[in-house]
């Protein structure tokens, strides 16, 4: 990905297209390559376009957000895909990364801090509040976990990464609770995210969760 995020824009109201659209341009970094009204031309539209990153609304019709998530992360060479939603929900922030998704914003967020948001998604850091990761694995704890094989594959260092990873910590957390340096953890990470197939720190929160290495009250 260059400096500049190339992004396309979906929701089935205009006003907020245009409105994310205008607060992107202003913004500067970002590269505005077309919009959508629902996910089955988001879907399209992505993959003909082929942006860094598609805001994707949740509640369209004709496709949802979660289905044209699904679809577009399915894709090779895929983008990243940010949710947006009026509405706080467990359920469409499980559906949601569990379908590829990177990120989950709330459109009543400050302008600012939607375009910081905007950004961190982009580059593949996970934007979940810890609160947010709590409240997840608490929903869906009942749900038996399966360890995976490929678990076998990672070093017991990289398995301590992954369980941090799994509670949404950044870098510099992770290193403090392991007591390591950044770059080594970065490390970590690729390996981790190599050995298991991984795109980003959000499939690294389900997977940790699935893979039960995720308990109530591990999340910070």
């Amino acid at each position: 990905m260059t400096d500049v995020i190339s992004v396309v824009v979906v929701d089935d109201e205009p006003v907020v297209r245009d409105g994310i659209s205008l607060i992107l341009t202003g913004a500067g970094g970002f590269a505005l390559l077309g919009e959508a009204a629902d996910g089955a031309a988001a879907v399209e539209l992505a993959r003909t376009v082929g942006p860094d990153l598609v805001l994707m609304d949740v509640r369209m019709p004709r496709m949802d957000g979660i289905e044209a998530t699904r679809r577009i992360t399915a894709e090779p060479d895929a983008p990243r895909v940010a949710l947006l939603t009026t509405f706080d929900l467990d359920e469409y922030v499980y559906e949601g990364l569990r379908a590829g998704a990177s990120g989950f914003l709330l459109k009543s967020l400050p302008t600012d801090q939607l375009v910081s948001a905007i950004r961190t998604v982009a580059r593949g850091d996970l934007l979940l509040a810890p609160e947010v990761t709590r409240r997840l694995i608490e929903r869906f704890v009942q749900v038996p976990p399966v360890p995976p094989a490929e678990l076998a594959e990672l070093t017991p260092r990289e398995l301590e990464v992954l369980r941090e990873l799994g509670k949404g910590r950044s870098n510099a957390e992770i290193g403090q609770a392991l007591f390591i340096s950044e770059t080594t953890v970065r490390t970590h990470v690729n390996r981790v995210f190599s050995k298991l197939g991984l795109r980003d720190r959000a499939q690294a929160v389900v997977y940790a969760y699935e893979a039960g290495l995720i308990r109530v009250g591990d999340a910070p």
